[in-house]
Formats: structure tokens, C-alpha cells, sequence
């Protein structure tokens, strides 16, 4: 649990990502992506689960199609970040409103196409897996491992949505500096994106 923890608040494309368009678009948009972002866990879950993740291990190159398939999903993803119009919160809460089921997909395909959830499944959970004939299976062992993963890691992801769309919503008014700057904060939120993206990839391949 503890671990879990630590990888959900360290700061990464996921929960960046939930806190810049929870901050632009309302919390609702945070949680509807935090939502395919712990399902996309049980992705991983089960690939570890099944043994399947030996074939990852056993092929590099598999990894690095994986690795390369996430950076440049992400990329995508932020080049139409950068690419939006700008535009003041009350305008983005009511001009974008966007359907959960794709919230929820592009959260999903994020978690999926992550190499740093890819690892902590792959490397680090399997430790805490016993092969004593009087434990549970590895199989259930590691089903109920990813689920205290999704069970640590929503509360973590849904806050971040939904406190910093309340703080954007407070500072919304004309009184506040922050207010007049936000038309043009979604393409610095673009390049924080793009930093990371590189930046995971780099640290991913040593």
C-alpha cells in the first residue's frame, strides 16, 4: 500500500494530467479520466497475472514497442492540449463538456501505455508474491495486489480532480490574477507534458 502510494503521488504524465484538466475543464473531467485510469490497472494486473509479462522480459524489443506506443500517445494527447483555443474556465466548463465514456477510454489507454505502472507490475509486486503451497495462488495473489492498487490509487487521483477544479472554480473570479492568465495556461500545461514525456522515456531506457 505504501509503495502504491508513493508511485501515485510521484509526479508523472497520469495525475498531471487529471490535475490540468481538472483545473480547466471542472473535477468532473478529473474523474471521469481517473476512472479509465484505474481500470487500465486491471490491464496489467492480469498481464502479470497469467505469466504473460515473461514474453516482455524475454523479448526487449517488446518493451520499447510498449515504451514508444505510450510516448507517443501522450504526445498526441498533448499536441491537441496545446492546440485548444483559449478560453476563460466558465467557457471551457460549458463549451467542453465531454461524454464519460471517453473520458473514461483516454484515461484507460494512458494507464495501459504507461512504462513506469508497466515496471511497478512487472518488478516490483512480484516480490511480494509467496510461492508457499499454503498461500493463495500467484494468480489470486497478484489479482488481489492489482486491486489494492486501484483501491489506493482512486481516492489519490479522484482528489487531486476534484480539489484543484474547486480551487479553479474559487479562483475563477475577476478579482484573481490566475482568472485573466488562463486562456493561455494550457499551452505551458502542453510543454510540462511534453518534459515528462521525454523525460520518462529517457529514464525508462537506461
Amino acid at each position: 500500500m505504501l509503495a502504491t502510494l508513493a508511485l501515485a503521488m510521484m509526479p508523472g504524465p497520469d495525475n498531471i494530467y487529471v490535475l490540468t484538466e481538472s483545473i480547466s475543464k471542472g473535477w468532473r473531467q478529473g474523474v471521469g479520466i481517473t476512472c479509465g485510469l484505474i481500470s487500465g490497472v486491471i490491464v496489467h494486473t492480469t498481464v502479470v497475472a497469467t505469466g504473460f509479462s515473461l514474453i516482455i522480459f524475454r523479448y526487449d524489443w517488446t518493451y520499447d514497442v510498449l515504451k514508444y506506443a505510450g510516448a507517443a500517445y501522450l504526445l498526441y494527447m498533448m499536441y491537441g492540449v496545446i492546440k485548444e483555443p483559449p478560453m476563460h474556465i466558465e467557457e471551457s466548463k460549458e463549451s467542453t463538456k465531454e461524454p464519460f465514456l471517453r473520458l473514461f477510454g483516454r484515461g484507460f489507454l494512458m494507464n495501459v501505455l504507461n512504462p513506469k505502472v508497466t515496471l511497478f507490475f512487472m518488478v516490483l509486486l512480484p516480490q511480494f508474491v509467496s510461492n508457499n503451497p499454503d498461500h493463495f495462488s500467484p494468480f489470486w495473489q497478484m489479482s488481489i495486489l492489482g486491486l489494492t492498487f486501484m483501491i489506493v490509487s482512486f481516492p489519490v487521483f479522484a482528489g487531486v480532480a476534484v480539489l484543484s477544479g474547486s480551487a479553479a472554480a474559487a479562483l475563477s473570479s475577476d478579482r484573481f490574477w490566475y482568472h485573466h492568465q488562463m486562456g493561455k495556461s494550457h499551452r505551458a500545461f502542453g510543454s510540462i507534458y511534453i518534459a515528462i514525456d521525454i523525460k520518462q522515456t529517457r529514464f525508462n531506457h537506461c
